[in-house]
């Protein structure tokens, strides 16, 4: 939110809520105070203020105040600025990403809040409260007894009970604060509904703000104490205290193992957007140490947006040969044309941008946002699922999307200075300590002391998750082909599973070795021999085929043979194979058979000789 014909004076003095005189440039000057709190540890004598010149010339007085400098920081005192500061930021949608409606002043009921709000199927009441009182680097609300503020707290969990979401959001009008912490000196009655408030499930919240002369806007996330020790004789002693399960606790620790801990892997050590991009989407059901020589050779190949953009599918795919989950090269080429078309061929920054690039979710867009850009934006995985579900105990089913959901929000507010450092720690400790499907290492972890199921003892029963749907069997029968020279391929269809690639012929069914040479014959192939294979299996996520394979030598494998061009088949040998055709990894039980080495093993087998 912006101001218009600011002004700078010096305060004199306050004699009463509503008017300040203050010296400008020599002269006394009646000015209106745009906040009817006490102020007293901000409205000193000879304190520099801003004033906003009124656009009214009929007007009592001409200015209003609206900011003052206390130690050398600037502090936004005007009342009305954190509900206009605050709609522009929810436009921004990096608290609510599906945001759909915003309305100012809503009536629930005989109360009346700030802000509803309306992001996907949610519904949402947020009442807003200003901070202007800062005491040793501490903020603290109210700066005087306001039974106004409890009615507001009890009416939103009211508004919870009856089945809204709530939230409370306290914009501290400053920069640079340590935390949050309600002034139960003065009005302990507050702090107390804010406990209950927590308890009924209202979302308490505190974020600080870029603030100058001539404006003010929402910035960082700031912590939230709710404890009666957070502020007082003991606060040194609070402040290094870990709370079991709180997220705004775990970044120092975290960032301090990280550090110390992390590993070298090739996108970490040049994150550039394109790197970091690239690295995400090959991560994806992928481990690391599979990851690192496919990244290494396709940065080779593609060093670029451009490079990719431009690349022909069958080399992209072969490129990506052995990862499995293909369409993410495909998705990956098409957004690399969206960049190319829409961006100018530069990566976008924005976490919104970065999700409408074909093939980019949530977590891949704030891997990039955070990692390459800096962006405060969380990155969840299935890691960083796995890690909160353990360190706060939570029994919600981490396969759905309002959980994932509800995590990056709570995440958001965790976020320190170092994002990019912070979400990458977060999927380290879950890959490498806090580990899926066995016995976490806890007695290495840093989070061991925050951990609510470490401290209970129950690790292993975490995260909840809803049981999969059974994977549908498929039987297939493999065709291993070949005549003197060459062997025989079918390209699978432009859509569907292991879309564009390449095959060897394959019927539908487990056939007898009769059943394949009537089979064969019907396409005009001569057939020598039959010879049964190895029975194999093939995982995919939601289906398993069950595959029965057959060496068949045939006495030429005819290139002019109409139906089999017709079917999409192609005739090449070993050698031309392993360069030219994508084979998915689903058939490398059989490609042994001609001497074919698929993706990776190609390029060990070569640097090894």
């Amino acid at each position: 939110m912006k101001y218009h014909n600011i002004v700078k004076a010096s305060f004199l003095e306050r004699p009463n809520r509503f008017i300040a005189y203050v010296d400008m440039a020599g002269r006394k000057e009646t000015v209106h105070v745009k906040n009817t709190g006490r102020c007293a540890e901000l409205l000193v004598e000879h304190a520099d203020v801003y004033l906003e010149k009124s656009s009214n010339p009929a007007r009592a007085t001409a200015y209003d105040l609206v900011a003052v400098e206390k130690n050398g920081r600037m502090i936004n005192m005007d009342s009305q600025a954190p509900n206009r500061a605050v709609e522009e930021w929810l436009y921004k949608k990096l608290l609510f990403p599906d945001l759909s409606l915003v309305r100012p002043e809503t009536r629930y009921g005989s109360s009346r809040f700030d802000f509803y709000i309306e992001a996907g199927d949610r519904k949402i009441f947020m009442e807003v409260k200003g901070v202007t009182l800062e005491t040793e680097n501490v903020v603290l609300f109210p700066d005087a007894p306001s039974e106004r503020a409890v009615r507001h707290v009890e009416e939103l969990i009211a508004a919870k009970k009856e089945g809204y979401e709530a939230y409370l959001l306290f914009v501290v009008q400053m920069q640079g604060v340590d935390y949050f912490t309600p002034n139960r000196a003065t009005h302990p009655a507050f702090a107390e509904a804010l406990q209950k408030a927590k308890e009924a499930g209202v979302r308490i919240l505190a974020y600080d703000c870029l603030v100058e002369a001539e404006g003010m806007e929402l910035h960082n996330p700031v912590k939230v104490r709710l404890e009666e020790e957070a502020f007082g004789k003991n606060l040194p002693e609070a402040k290094r205290k870990l709370r079991k399960g709180c997220l705004e606790d775990i970044s120092k620790p975290l960032l301090k193992w990280y550090d110390s801990n992390r590993r070298v892997l090739p996108w970490r050590e040049e994150p550039t957007p394109y790197r970091v991009w690239v690295s995400e989407i090959m991560l994806q059901q992928t481990r690391v140490e599979a990851v690192k020589p496919y990244f290494e050779r396709f940065m080779e190949a593609l060093p670029d947006v451009e490079s990719l953009a431009g690349a022909p599918e069958e080399a992209l795919l072969k490129l990506w040969e052995g990862l499995g989950y293909y369409n993410r090269a495909r998705n990956l080429q098409e957004a690399a044309r969206q960049i190319m078309t829409e961006y100018n061929g530069e990566m976008p920054s924005e976490y919104e941008e970065l999700c409408r690039l074909k093939g980019i979710g949530s977590y891949t867009a704030g891997a990039i946002a955070s990692i390459a850009f800096g962006k405060r934006v969380p990155a969840v995985d299935g890691n960083v699922l796995r890690v909160v579900s353990r360190i706060c105990r939570r029994d919600e089913d981490i396969l759905l999307p309002k959980v994932k959901k509800r995590m990056e929000e709570e995440l958001l507010l965790a976020l320190p200075d170092r994002p990019g450092d912070f979400n990458q720690a977060m999927m380290e400790i879950g890959a490498m300590v806090c580990i899926p499907n066995g016995t976490p290492h806890c007695e290495r972890c840093p989070l061991a002391d925050i951990c609510m199921a470490k401290a209970d003892g129950v690790q292993a029963e975490y995260p909840k998750k809803s049981s999969k749907k059974k994977r549908r069997i498929e039987e297939k029968t493999v065709l291993v082909i070949q005549d003197e020279n060459k062997a025989a391929l079918h390209r699978r269809p432009q859509k569907g599973l292991l879309a564009g690639m390449y095959e060897f012929p394959t019927i539908e069914g487990h056939k007898t070795a009769e059943e394949v040479q009537s089979w064969l014959e019907e396409r005009g192939l001569k057939i020598l021999r039959i010879v049964p294979l190895q029975e194999a299996k093939h995982i995919f996520t939601h289906k398993e085929w069950h595959m029965r394979g057959y060496m068949v030598r045939v006495d030429e494998l005819a290139p002019k043979n109409e139906r089999l061009l017709q079917e999409d088949w192609i005739f090449a040998g070993a050698a031309e194979t392993e360069e030219k055709y994508p084979v998915p990894s689903a058939f490398a039980a059989y490609t042994g058979y001609l001497n074919i080495r698929l993706g990776n093993e190609k390029h060990l087998t070569k640097e090894s000789r």
